[in-house]
């Protein structure tokens, strides 16, 4: 078992780097992937979202420790098991992130992965139906849509931001991310449009692609430089060989952890497990986010949200509906209208992502109320808290220890007490006169700053964005794990390319800058020429320094 190139995961960016190195025939690709194939109807309805990221079969069961400042909650850290990995099992919501983040990037170490360089790679790969002219992509694998909108509530979400004062937008994915406007969707005839059906099935069609089942367990190097991979198949071990390079794609809590188990990552707490150091890389592990969100419900005076779908009669029709033709209730993931926005005035592009949903409900399928409802997840895209991913112990069964350190920062507090005030301006706008009941969640009883503070620690949820833990930085920056080629820095022939290697978190939702990562990563492994740099310029809020809208 050998190849030019050895991909660890078959996830979003997994899926297109497989995509990407085999596309020309010169090279031959090996993706390794644990988990099994995506088959069946909830992995595939789009509507059936809450149940694969809740299943044993699909998802790595990972965990927080105890978080201290969420009264000692234990968060469930959802990674995909699967054939595409989380773009197999996550919400399917596309959003590329603020221009400014990636320009940020650049500004800390990662050259040539500002907005202007990662523009072409979110052309390269998009096939939007609809969105901006000429900021979209238009023939890419990746198929982007919008829903159908058919709900008047997610209208009135819209209308209610712009009598709020706020910006709308008609593609938070084009030039102007910032306002309120409809939700992008990585949904294509009725299915889940993930990184395996757009990337990984389409490549696994040449002859120089192959698939491989089984649990990584190390990188095999010869001195400085990685050879192969130790996988864990069967009852048996055996090593997959590369020709050319080894690239980790095994997500921001499983590419740590493979690289210290191979020997590269802080020497100390290496040694603590037994474990001979190759490699001191004190950031391996470090730097984990998240955006944290909070649900906030309202009842709806009128029967028109999914609430009356809910029971088995309607979920067997709307099934039923879908298996046959791929339409209806079960073909959308029912985040159809959004909204990004800013803080306060000073802060330059939003800080602020909502998802609006003309129910309420958990995001583990539950009603939260018995009654018709709506409600959004808000939370801050860039809080200032850090945590850490490392090892429970040497053995490569054992789940890792991952600590997010959530709302360690103070602005954190502040910044989610507004969000909550926020979100109860924009639901009392006179677009919700008609369907307004009663506040649900937080309730209305919850009013003082110590109340919601109490709420949040309560109440606050991941939305499962982890990212950050192999660090894309300057080859003199001691955090950094690899470099602005995606090399791991002091290893020859080893690449990790995934949401780890983001030097902070992107606004909105990660599968798309992802999948970015993958498709530039790709370009840097082969040795081509990037993509030229886009002269297109954001729009920027000209009120930034004075006001938030």
């Amino acid at each position: 078992m050998e190849a030019d190139f050895v991909i660890i995961g078959s996830g979003s960016a997994g899926s297109a780097m497989a995509y990407r190195l085999s596309e020309d025939g010169r090279h031959s690709v090996i993706v390794i992937e644990y988990g099994g194939p995506d088959i069946g109807p909830f992995i595939q309805m789009p509507a059936a979202l809450s149940f694969p990221m809740n299943m044993e079969t699909y998802d790595w069961g990972f965990s927080t420790e105890p978080e201290p400042h969420l009264g000692g909650r234990r968060l469930v850290t959802p990674r995909g098991k699967v054939i595409g990995g989380s773009s197999s099992i996550n919400g399917m919501v596309y959003v590329r992130g603020h221009a400014r983040d990636f320009d940020h990037w650049a500004e800390s170490g990662a050259r040539g992965w500002s907005f202007a360089d990662v523009l072409p790679y979110f052309k390269r790969m998009e096939n939007a139906h609809g969105g901006e002219e000429g900021w979209r992509g238009t023939d890419g694998p990746l198929h982007v849509q919008r829903g159908r909108m058919d709900n008047p509530l997610y209208h009135a979400f819209i209308q209610a931001g712009r009598q709020a004062g706020f910006e709308t937008t008609i593609d938070y994915n084009g030039e102007k991310q910032e306002g309120f406007g409809p939700m992008e969707q990585t949904i294509h005839n009725g299915r889940r449009w993930s990184a395996a059906n757009a990337y990984l099935k389409p490549a696994l069609k040449r002859t120089n692609v192959k698939l491989v089942r089984g649990l990584a367990r190390k990188i095999v190097l010869e001195g400085r430089r990685a050879v192969g991979v130790e996988i864990e198949a069967g009852r048996g071990f055996t090593t997959i060989r590369a020709r050319r390079e080894v690239i980790i794609a095994a997500s921001s809590i499983n590419s740590p952890k493979l690289l210290m188990l191979s020997g590269i990552g802080p020497a100390e707490h290496l040694r603590q497990h037994g474990i001979d150091v190759v490699v001191d890389r004190p950031g391996v592990g470090q730097n984990l986010q998240d955006h944290l969100e909070v649900y906030i419900q309202q009842e709806c005076t009128q029967p028109i949200t999914l609430y009356s779908k809910l029971n088995l009669w309607s979920k067997a029709r709307i099934g039923l509906e879908w298996l046959l033709f791929k339409s209806g209730d079960g073909a959308t993931n029912h985040f159809e209208s959004a909204a990004f926005v800013r803080s306060r005035a000073g802060v330059e592009y939003p800080d602020i992502q909502y998802h609006f949903l003309p129910v309420a409900i958990r995001y583990d399928g539950k009603a939260a109320a018995n009654s018709h409802g709506f409600q959004v997840h808000v939370g801050p895209m860039r809080s200032k808290s850090r945590g850490s991913v490392t090892l429970r112990s040497a053995n490569p069964r054992e789940k890792p220890v991952i600590r997010f350190n959530y709302m360690s920062h103070e602005d954190d507090w502040a910044d989610f007490r507004h969000c909550v005030r926020l979100t109860r301006q924009i639901f009392g706008q006179a677009a919700f006169d008609p369907y307004r009941g009663r506040e649900i969640q937080p309730g209305p009883h919850i009013q003082t700053d110590e109340e919601i503070d109490a709420f949040i620690r309560d109440h606050a949820e991941s939305a499962f964005h982890p990212c950050g833990t192999c660090k894309m930085g300057d080859e003199n920056d001691p955090m950094a794990v690899v470099d602005p080629e995606c090399r791991v820095i002091g290893v020859e022939g080893l690449r990790v390319a995934d949401s780890s290697i983001f030097p902070r978190i992107t606004n909105g939702n990660l599968n798309g800058p992802s999948i970015m990562t993958g498709e530039k990563a790709a370009d840097h492994i082969l040795g081509r020429t990037p993509l030229p740099p886009s002269n297109q310029q954001p729009w920027i809020n000209p009120r930034w320094e004075t006001s938030d809208r």
